[in-house]
């Protein structure tokens, strides 16, 4: 499991990483079944994840990315503690 802060640290690198580095061309979101939700979004190339402390640690992360431009919504069903990008 990772911290809040730790997550946060491993997707702006990731963001940063890339060629455009505009967090808008990214999408976010929180799921407690990682593999079904990459499913549904059609099984992105670019997927991450990562399994956080908790659900709240999960839904900060969510909101800091999307109040920086992330595509996404508050959503996720279950104990939502998975985060994951693409």
């Amino acid at each position: 499991m990772a911290s809040e802060s730790a997550i946060k640290a491993a997707i702006e690198q990731r963001v940063m990483s890339a060629k455009t580095k505009d967090h808008s061309l990214w999408t976010i979101g929180v799921t407690d079944d990682p593999a079904r939700r990459k499913t549904e979004h059609n099984d992105p190339e670019y997927w991450v994840q990562w399994n956080a402390d908790s659900e709240t640690a999960a839904r900060n992360v969510e909101k800091h990315f999307l109040d920086k431009g992330m595509k996404g919504g508050g959503g996720g069903g279950g104990k939502a503690d998975y985060v994951y990008i693409f």
